[in-house]
């Protein structure tokens, strides 16, 4: 049986959480388990671990042990999730955001440009909203600006626009129907990564990942105690910049705020500066991992507040 997933930066991502024996952690993106497994091995009995996915294939994983309970949820409602087994402070939360490699490996999930399949793309399928609802049913100009934002493509007008005119012959079901229709604008010599970003966009839109990234770092603020560490995997820009700032500054943008002293009224401290990067090993063992970054925070308080 092919591997669920293979957790990327797993040492240095769990390393970063400074575990304690008896602490309580959350593994926002279970997956194959992985990280979680790692987490585990260095609990006490009296530790605890939550984790949290909303793909219900994750479920196969779950682990046998009475100091794990995994919720099938999406991450943005963790501190609800949380309150409901009453906890209201944890001392380490992990997220290892993106695609899983069984998500991506399974053709008919849609998420994978080497593959014919379905335009779908949920992570969650009881999810109303698909890619090719996405595809056929949002306005041209809608369409262009989550192109735009979200896949980062300058020529997101023409894209939309040769999808509106597609669709208006006949429904874009399938991912060839979408290459196929958008093959004119498509780079030659750099068709993958061409295609890649148009997949992240609609992929992104449809399981709203930056509102739920958003989500789990505001309510990191409120249920890491004092010296609870952040660890967060992010695979793009976008990603990446959100947690960047928040790590930084306690919010998405804008300058940091000081007190009348000029101190930073941050809710993290960084604990790397610098995002920490795959090793050349680990990339020649997992293709996958070679946009990864990870950045570790550490929660701290601001007396003067």
């Amino acid at each position: 049986m092919e591997e669920y997933h293979k957790p990327v930066m797993l040492t240095e991502s769990v390393d970063g959480l400074d575990i304690k024996p008896d602490g309580i952690y959350i593994d926002v993106t279970f997956g194959g388990g992985g990280h979680s497994k790692s987490i585990l091995s260095q609990l006490s009995p009296d530790g605890r671990l939550f984790a949290f996915d909303r793909d219900p294939d994750a479920a196969a994983n779950s682990l046998d042990d009475d100091r794990f309970e995994l919720i099938a949820q999406d991450f943005k409602f963790l501190k609800n999730y949380l309150r409901f087994y009453r906890i209201s402070q944890v001392d380490g939360i992990l997220a290892d955001l993106g695609v899983s490699s069984h998500q991506f490996n399974e053709g008919e999930r849609g998420f994978s440009i080497r593959f014919d399949g379905p335009l779908d793309m949920r992570m969650d399928q009881k999810s109303l909203l698909t890619a090719a609802k996405v595809v056929n049913e949002y306005e041209e100009e809608d369409l262009s600006n989550l192109l735009f934002q979200y896949g980062e493509l300058r020529n997101s007008r023409k894209i939309a626009q040769l999808i509106a005119k597609q669709r208006a012959e006949q429904p874009i079901g399938t991912i060839a129907d979408l290459k196929k229709a958008i093959q004119s604008v498509t780079p030659w010599g750099k068709e993958n990564r061409f295609l890649a970003q148009v997949f992240q966009a609609l992929r992104i839109e449809v399981n709203g990942e930056l509102e739920s990234l958003k989500g789990l770092l505001e309510q990191s603020e409120e249920l890491l105690r004092p010296e609870g560490r952040l660890s967060v995997i992010t695979y793009h820009s976008l990603e990446d910049r959100l947690v960047k700032n928040y790590m930084q500054k306690g919010k998405f943008s804008g300058e940091v705020e000081k007190d009348f002293f000029g101190n930073k009224l941050t809710p993290f401290e960084q604990v790397n500066r610098k995002p920490i990067v795959p090793t050349e090993e680990e990339l020649n063992d997992n293709n996958r991992a070679r946009s990864a970054k990870l950045r570790v925070a550490k929660r701290i308080v601001n007396e003067s507040v």
